[in-house]
């Protein structure tokens, strides 16, 4: 790998170019996304995470710290989005069979039918707004490169 700027203290165009692509378009996608989840559902992009990784977690469940991580989000961060869908009936809040102290999230009925609703929203605009962009070759090596940078990223 080249890494040409090291010794000057800068990056260079084309590394410059990838940095900020990267996050400008994350930055796009993510808010474009969480605007027409809210709009069509009233569900912001967070709050459709939380509750997708709740429906594919063991017993519809989660520590509230693992959930936190997975999702990016600070643990004051995912207790207030908890709570909004804790208020909602989405997310119902257990204490760990393993250790009494923590807490999990737990997935409801509601959540499940919530997230049912929400599926072709967040469907059509990550296809449209991303995936439609790349063949499927494009896409495997795009993971790839994600693999590369944050070993386990693109694990399901």
């Amino acid at each position: 790998m080249q890494t040409s700027s090291v010794n000057t203290g800068t990056l260079t165009r084309p590394e410059l170019a990838a940095w900020r692509g990267l996050l400008r378009a994350h930055s796009a996608l993510a808010h474009d996304l969480d605007v027409e989840l809210r709009e069509a559902c009233d569900l912001s992009l967070h709050e459709y995470e939380v509750l997708l990784l709740l429906s594919e977690a063991p017993g519809h469940r989660m520590r509230m710290s693992d959930v936190a991580s997975a999702v990016l989000l600070s643990q004051s961060g995912l207790t207030r989005l908890v709570d909004r869908l804790a208020r909602a009936g989405s997310v119902a809040r257990t204490r760990c069979q393993e250790d009494r102290r923590g807490l999990n999230a737990e997935l409801t009925e509601a959540g499940r039918a919530r997230l049912e609703q929400a599926r072709p929203t967040y469907l059509h605009g990550v296809r449209a707004r991303f995936l439609d962009h790349f063949a499927p070759g494009e896409l495997e090596t795009l993971a790839g490169f994600w693999e590369r940078v944050a070993p386990g990223a693109t694990a399901q």
